[in-house]
């Protein structure tokens, strides 16, 4: 996948120039032009038909995921599509293949035809407790270029094994597959009935990457100023 970042490096836009028969696939609702590239929406699933069908749906309602998927692919010897994400942040590419990563929901953009994915079930503690995904968690297979977004920046953290990491649930977007991870209540039954302090931890060698802001957050500081129903 040949593509440039552009545009302002808060809100960039990621510009894709495939070759003729190429094709990428996209998140849902990603797109923001495109010239010479048919888009085609699959669903969400391995399968096809009631099967294809049955698996978009179970991913959808398992993992937080939308039960289809964008194709674009190149039809002229000057295909080009934008894409960008849904919210404001920074966009990084990742390589597949000699590493695997699992992905928080909302965290895929973008990625080669040669990058696949499996949903991997969590056990009840986590998909109950965290904000990874749910009872499934998406972690990638093959090999190529994968594209996740961010709200706010995004950093890398590295995980040794002297070296654990507990992070927020909120700003996790991707981390390396072979970290293991619980997660827990980072202090006091108050952050438990509210919601906050809830952490992951992870252990292991291998990075992780944050989000600096988290949409909860955002929605909690600006409720108090939105008009109520009977306004």
């Amino acid at each position: 996948m040949q593509y440039q970042l552009i545009g302002d490096s808060d809100c960039p836009l990621v510009k894709v120039n495939l070759a003729q028969g190429e094709t990428i696939r996209l998140e849902r609702g990603s797109m923001v032009y495109m010239s010479d590239v048919t888009l085609e929406g699959k669903m969400n699933s391995k399968g096809a038909g009631i099967g294809g069908l049955l698996g978009a749906i179970g991913r959808s309602l398992t993992s937080g995921e939308s039960m289809f998927i964008s194709e674009a692919t190149g039809v002229g010897p000057r295909a080009e599509i934008g894409i960008a994400p849904s919210v404001p942040g920074k966009i990084v590419a990742l390589s597949v293949g000699a590493a695997q990563y699992r992905l928080n929901t909302g965290a895929y953009l973008a990625s080669d035809q040669t990058v696949n994915y499996n949903m991997v079930s969590q056990n009840v503690g986590k998909a109950f407790f965290g904000g990874t995904g749910g009872f499934f968690v998406m972690e990638t297979a093959g090999q190529g270029d994968l594209l996740v977004n961010a709200f706010g920046d995004l950093m890398e953290i590295d995980v040794t094994p002297d070296r654990p990491m507990v992070i927020d649930n909120e700003h996790v977007v991707a981390w390396d597959a072979r970290l293991d991870y619980n997660i827990r209540i980072a202090s006091g039954t108050f952050g438990f009935t509210t919601g906050e302090g809830l952490v992951n931890e992870f252990h292991g060698a291998g990075k992780v990457l944050i989000q600096t802001r988290n949409l909860h957050s955002l929605a909690e500081a600006v409720s108090p100023y939105l008009p109520s129903k009977g306004n």
